[in-house]
């Protein structure tokens, strides 16, 4: 667990020094083929195009939960969604080209299931579940096999 925990930690370290690094490239490179000027204008259109599309976004979003809520279903799909909307839009708070493509794609409709399965997967891979003798396992079938439950009815 502590080796986990460290190489998460020095991934999270490579990013915060990389991600910087590679935005602070693009904006030159861009800078230099556009001109300073078209650049910054460049960057204030992205972030006014994020804003709307995390405000349209989240409240689909918002919506579904409702819904899904006023119906009685379990709202995972919605409540996933909500996430990667949050995730998207803290990317596009960041300055710069690639964080806001990555933002961007995140929030879209049609790319979102395909970051929703990356999140299921993050999550689920992170559940643990206490069982009977205080010892932690992961959710799903037990050694005995699937519990299915029922009702017993004598007759």
């Amino acid at each position: 667990m502590a080796r986990r925990r460290s190489a998460f930690g020095w991934l999270l370290f490579a990013l915060f020094i990389l991600v910087p690094l590679v935005e602070i490239y693009v904006i030159i490179q861009v800078g230099k083929a556009i001109g300073p000027w078209w650049t910054i204008l460049l960057l204030i259109l992205d972030s006014i195009l994020g804003t709307w599309l995390i405000k349209h976004q989240g409240s689909r979003a918002f919506q579904g939960l409702r819904d899904s809520l006023d119906n009685g279903r379990m709202p995972a799909r919605e409540l996933a969604d909500g996430a990667l909307i949050l995730i998207g839009g803290t990317l596009m708070l960041a300055p710069g080209f690639v964080t806001d493509a990555f933002g961007i794609l995140i929030i879209l409709p049609f790319t979102r299931p395909f970051f929703r399965r990356i999140l299921t997967r993050v999550v689920a891979s992170r559940i643990v579940v206490l069982g009977p003798g205080g010892e932690a396992r992961r959710p799903g079938p037990g050694p005995d096999g699937p519990v299915i439950r029922g009702e017993v009815v004598d007759e």
